[in-house]
């Protein structure tokens, strides 16, 4: 997302190195850079403007601090203005999901057909009920959740719905299209009362376009719930549409926050910028994959962070404190302690917590840009693909095997590779990097660290190490 930006502001950086000051000239060159980006990402004309002018009075004149260049104390000035306009200036509490409401607390997802409501319905359930809703920076455990489909237009909309549901593990409430929106809106509430739920969503139906008797029946439908959340889902390869989406649901619904999907795809990310400008209203969740489970609170800091290349490392330990089996990472740190071997098996065992943690594409996103790009050409942009093999590898060997990778002479290794599908090469590379994984792991428990350092630089293939790259 918004990688251009990205280039563009290391561009500015390094040009203006030397400069004892931030002037009205140098100043002038970024920001000339900073507007043909954020254009070119799709954000909206008047946004850009007022982004522009604010970075233009808080730059002019900022004393260069310490051991930071002019271009360095530029950036500083745009990640800050670039969090205020993405709602940091809303405050820390903004982008939660309010529940205080007397149960169930209701919560009206709203937006143009194909933008992704009633794949965010699913995945906002999934989120509630794995106990992932967070209230003044704590956690407040799992919900028991119901959803509900009110869009009786579009075929087969509810059974998707309930589709979803099932998938996720939440409740699904049944409707159908011979029923009027209210109908199944009151049906849904009385049924998630009588059955103690503590969350009902209820998805309502789109249209390829904004018309008014879609908006009439959403605002009918609105004051007939009174939800504590009015989410507006939109879709974020709309690019300059968004903005006149985003104005006429917002005239229309007094609007809690905005979710922004498909942020994986090939969009330039200016939606982002533009919804919350233009909504007033904050960003609560962005949709980062297709899977269920690709739905991140928004953090306008860290996206900041993330645009100007410097990474998300918050959400990212956060993601794998999430996914990976800290019993599990425990047992091998205590067999990596005691001198245990490392086998084979313990490698399949950490492949699997790699693969847990998710799409390595996001994973790779809130890595600093420097690492991100060296990670990107480590892999080969095929990381997904390598993982895949070299599991497939270790899945073809039997458990004696992998805990003895001795035993793999020419004709256990051409059974291998072929019930694998690879060449025989590509298990003789594989464990070449095995061996030398080992070899650090040695290194790591005779405690010599010099040594262990060492011994990675001389490890060219480590780099390749579980197939990553060739």
């Amino acid at each position: 997302m918004l990688e251009n930006l990205t280039q563009r502001l290391s561009r500015v950086v390094k040009t203006m190195r030397g400069e004892a000051r931030l002037t009205e000239t140098n100043t002038q060159d970024m920001l000339r850079e900073v507007r043909l980006a954020l254009l070119e990402a799709d954000v909206s004309l008047p946004v850009v403007r007022d982004f522009v002018a604010r970075v233009k009075e808080k730059a002019l004149g900022e004393e260069v601090v310490g051991s930071l260049s002019p271009g360095q104390a530029l950036v500083g000035v745009v990640h800050r203005e670039l969090t205020a306009l993405m709602g940091g200036d809303l405050g820390a509490d903004a982008s939660e999901l309010s529940l205080a409401m007397q149960p169930p607390a209701i919560i009206l997802m709203a937006g143009l057909q194909g933008a992704g409501k009633t794949t965010t319905t699913g995945k906002l359930a999934r989120w509630l009920a794995e106990g992932n809703h967070v209230q003044n920076g704590r956690k407040t455990g799992k919900k028991k959740v119901a959803v509900v489909s009110a869009d009786v237009y579009r075929p087969a909309a509810i059974e998707q719905l309930k589709t979803v549901a099932e998938q996720v593990g939440v409740e699904w409430i049944a409707s159908d299209i011979s029923q009027k929106p209210e109908e199944i809106a009151r049906n849904a509430v009385d049924y998630a009362r009588r059955h103690h739920f503590d969350v009902l969503i209820v998805d309502t139906a789109g249209r390829l376009g904004i018309d008014e008797a879609m908006m009439r029946e959403i605002r009918a439908l609105h004051d007939f719930l009174n939800p504590i959340e009015t989410l507006f889902v939109v879709d974020a390869m709309q690019g300059q549409d968004a903005v006149n989406t985003a104005r006429a649901f917002g005239e229309a619904l007094p609007l809690t926050g905005v979710v922004l999907t498909k942020l994986d795809g090939d969009a330039r990310g200016g939606a982002a910028l533009s919804v919350r400008h233009v909504t007033g209203k904050p960003l609560k969740f962005v949709g980062v994959s297709e899977k269920l489970d690709g739905l991140e609170p928004f953090h306008p800091e860290r996206m900041a962070q993330r645009v100007l290349g410097m990474g998300d490392i918050v959400s990212l330990v956060e993601q794998a404190q999430k996914n990976i089996d800290v019993a599990d990472a425990q047992k091998l740190a205590a067999k990596m302690k005691s001198g245990d071997k490392f086998d084979l098996n313990d490698f399949r065992d950490q492949l699997s917590q790699v693969k847990k943690m998710g799409d390595m594409g996001s994973l790779l996103e809130k890595l600093p840009a420097q690492f991100a790009q060296a990670a990107g050409q480590l892999q080969g942009g095929q990381a997904e693909k390598q993982l895949r093999r070299t599991e497939g590898i270790l899945n073809s060997m039997t458990p004696l095997e992998r805990a003895k990778p001795d035993l793999l002479k020419a004709s256990r290794k051409r059974r291998i590779a072929a019930g694998a599908g690879v060449p025989v090469q590509e298990v003789n590379r594989m464990l070449n990097q095995f061996e030398q994984m080992q070899g650090m792991m040695k290194q790591m428990k005779k405690g010599g660290m010099a040594k262990m350092m060492r011994a990675m630089g001389g490890m060219k293939g480590l780099g390749k190490l579980g197939g990553f790259g060739r």
